[in-house]
């Protein structure tokens, strides 16, 4: 009788892995719109974190917006409420997306990522300030 092959049950732990380092499933945060991630400011009092970079944030950016850019995020952890939402944005989503994560993976229980980022808060209409 042939003997069976391991490879099948290694590919399945070597997928185990990938997803256990790389989040598999479900993201550990919401995912909303502009004009959501404005109504959990103004109704819910949540924070909104632009996480882009200052030359980014001073073209434009959400009125009362923190501005903590991506690679300074787990520094300023202990800044930020975990009794309140907290909203992260970037240009497009995707930095704000990694931002989320982290906040998620910190303790941070109402984590919500704007998808397409400041460019869909303008799209949306949305008020917005420049420092340029």
């Amino acid at each position: 009788m042939p003997q069976a092959s391991p490879l099948p049950a290694l590919n399945l732990l070597f997928l185990a892995r990938l997803r256990a380092l790389f989040g598999g499933g479900r993201a550990p945060y919401n995912k909303v719109d502009a004009k959501e991630a404005e109504r959990l400011v103004r109704e819910q009092g949540a924070v909104l974190v632009d996480v882009r970079e200052g030359f980014e944030w001073r073209r434009g950016h959400a009125p009362g917006a923190r501005h903590i850019p991506l690679g300074k995020v787990k520094a300023h952890l202990a800044e930020l409420p975990r009794d309140r939402p907290v909203v992260l944005m970037c240009a497009l989503g995707a930095r704000s997306a990694m931002a989320a994560r982290t906040l998620a993976e910190n303790g941070f229980a109402d984590v919500h990522n704007l998808e397409g980022g400041f460019r869909a808060w303008r799209k949306a209409g949305l008020p917005e300030q420049a420092e340029e």
